[in-house]
C-alpha cells in the first residue's frame, strides 16, 4: 500500500506538474480505511494537464483494485467536478464500477483541491 502511495507521488513529481509540498504530519495518522489522499496542483488542473489525467485514472484503478467497495472523495470547485470524476472513472474497469462511489465536496476559500480514496467499512 505504501508503495502505491510513493509511486503515485513520484508520478506527480516527475510528470511536470507543480512541485508537491512536503506531506503534512497528519498523513502519518490517516484513518484506517483511507487508501490514498493527494492534493491536485491548481496549475495542472487549470491546464487539464495530460499527466494529471493519467494520475487520476491510476487513482481510479487503485480504487477499483481494493477488495472492499470504495468512495472517491473529490474536493474542488463545482466547474471542475465533471473533468475530475471522468478522469478517475477512466481507470475503473467496467466490471468494477459498482464497487466505486463518488462524493464531490466544494472546496472552500484557501482549501486545496484533492482526491481521497477510502474503503467502505
Amino acid at each position: 500500500m505504501k508503495r502505491q502511495v510513493c509511486l503515485l507521488a513520484a508520478v506527480l513529481v516527475f510528470a511536470g506538474c507543480a512541485q508537491m509540498p512536503p506531506p503534512p504530519a497528519a498523513q502519518t495518522s490517516k484513518a484506517p480505511n483511507e487508501v490514498i489522499s493527494f492534493e491536485i496542483p491548481p496549475d495542472a488542473l487549470g491546464a487539464r494537464d495530460p499527466q494529471l489525467t493519467a494520475v487520476l485514472a491510476k487513482a481510479g484503478a487503485l480504487a477499483a483494485a481494493q477488495p472492499q467497495s470504495t468512495v472517491v472523495l473529490v474536493t474542488a470547485l463545482g466547474q471542475d467536478f465533471a473533468y475530475l470524476n471522468q478522469a478517475v472513472w477512466k481507470g475503473v474497469p467496467a466490471q468494477r464500477t459498482a464497487r466505486v462511489n463518488f462524493e464531490n465536496r466544494t472546496a472552500g476559500l484557501g482549501q486545496p483541491y484533492s482526491v481521497s480514496i477510502r474503503t467502505v467499512q
